[in-house]
C-alpha cells in the first residue's frame, strides 16, 4: 500500500513538472480583445495569430465594445491586451489636452498608463487613424483644396456629410471653428456612417467626415485633406497590455512589436477595404498579411 502511495506521488510530481514546463494549466493563455469596428477586428486577429504562432493559447474577445468597455476590461483583468490609439488614450481615457507631436503623445500616454493603471503601451505603428476630412480628387483639384485651411476659405461653396454628432462634438465642427476660425458650410448633411462615402461619390456632398485608415479612402482614391493647424492629435495604434502579463511572459513584447513598423496608412486602408469593401473575414485578411510578411507560417 505504501509503495503504491509513493508511486502515485511520484507520478503527480512528474505531471506537475511537465505542465509547468509546457505552460499548462492556462499558464500560457492570453486573452486578446478588440473594439467594435473593422480595423480593430483585423488588428485583434493579428495579435492573436502572432501569439499563437509563438506557442501561446489565445482566447479571443473581439468586438468587445467601445473604448470605455475595452479599457475597463483590461483594468479588471478580463482581457490581457487590445489595440488602442494614442490619441484616444490621450483624450478619451486620460482626459488630457490635445497634443500634435506623435512622439510626445506616445510618451505621455505610455507614462501615464504605467503610473495610473499598470498598463504598458508597446511599440506604436506609423499609421495614423485620426479624424479626417476627405474629398474626391477631381472636386478638390477644381477648387484648389488640399488643406483644412483651403476648405475653410471656400466652406460656403461646400456641402459636408457625416454623422449627426459631428455638428456638436469638440472634435467636429466646433473644434474646426475654434482652430481654423469662424466659417459656415453651405450645408451639413447627416447620415449613418455606412452611407457617407456613397453620397460623396454620388455628388450629394463635397467633403466627407472620415478616418485616416478608412478602406474607402484607398478604394475610391479620395484625397484626405491636411490638418495644417493641428486640430487633431495623432492616433497611432499599439498593443496595450497588462504589466502582469509582461512580467509573466516578457517575450510577448517582442512577438507583438514585430508588427508595428509594417502598419502604414496605406497598408491599413487596403486591409480594411478587404473586409469592409470586399466582404472578407478579418481572420483571413490578418493571416494572409502576416504570412506575406514572414511573421507566421501557413
Amino acid at each position: 500500500m505504501k509503495k503504491t502511495y509513493w508511486l502515485f506521488i511520484l507520478v503527480v510530481a512528474i505531471l506537475a513538472l511537465s505542465l509547468a514546463a509546457c505552460g499548462g494549466g492556462g499558464d500560457k493563455t492570453i486573452t486578446v480583445a478588440s473594439k467594435d469596428f473593422t480595423e480593430q477586428f483585423i488588428l485583434g486577429e493579428m495579435y492573436a495569430q502572432l501569439l499563437e504562432n509563438a506557442g501561446y493559447t489565445v482566447e479571443r474577445k473581439l468586438n468587445l465594445g467601445g473604448t470605455p468597455v475595452a479599457h475597463q476590461a483590461l483594468l479588471d483583468g478580463e482581457i490581457d491586451v487590445y489595440p488602442e490609439y494614442t490619441g484616444t488614450g490621450l483624450l478619451t481615457v486620460l482626459k488630457m489636452n490635445v497634443m500634435s507631436d506623435p512622439q510626445a503623445v506616445y510618451d505621455t500616454v505610455k507614462q501615464a498608463y504605467a503610473d495610473q493603471f499598470s498598463l504598458v503601451w508597446l511599440d506604436p505603428a506609423p499609421m495614423n487613424n485620426t479624424q479626417a476630412l476627405a474629398m474626391t480628387k477631381p472636386r478638390a483639384a477644381e477648387l484648389g483644396i488640399t488643406t483644412f485651411s483651403d476648405m475653410v476659405a471656400k466652406a460656403d461653396q461646400l456641402v459636408l456629410i457625416g454623422p449627426p454628432e459631428f455638428a456638436e462634438r469638440e472634435d467636429g465642427i466646433p473644434g474646426l471653428k475654434r482652430v481654423y476660425g469662424d466659417f459656415q458650410f453651405k450645408d451639413f448633411l447627416t447620415v449613418d456612417p455606412g452611407l457617407r462615402y456613397q453620397a460623396l461619390l454620388n455628388g450629394e456632398a463635397d467633403v466627407v467626415v472620415a478616418f485616416g485608415t478608412d478602406g474607402e479612402l484607398a478604394a475610391y482614391d479620395l484625397l484626405s485633406l491636411i490638418d495644417d493647424k493641428g486640430l487633431y492629435p495623432p492616433y497611432q495604434v499599439a498593443p496595450v497590455i497588462r504589466q502582469a502579463v509582461l512580467d509573466a511572459h516578457p517575450d510577448v513584447a517582442d512577438v507583438l512589436n514585430k508588427l508595428a513598423p509594417l502598419l502604414t496608412n496605406e497598408t491599413m486602408q487596403r486591409l480594411n477595404n478587404e473586409v469592409s469593401g470586399n466582404g472578407r473575414e478579418p481572420a483571413d485578411v490578418a493571416k494572409e498579411f502576416l504570412v506575406s510578411q514572414g511573421l507566421i507560417t501557413e
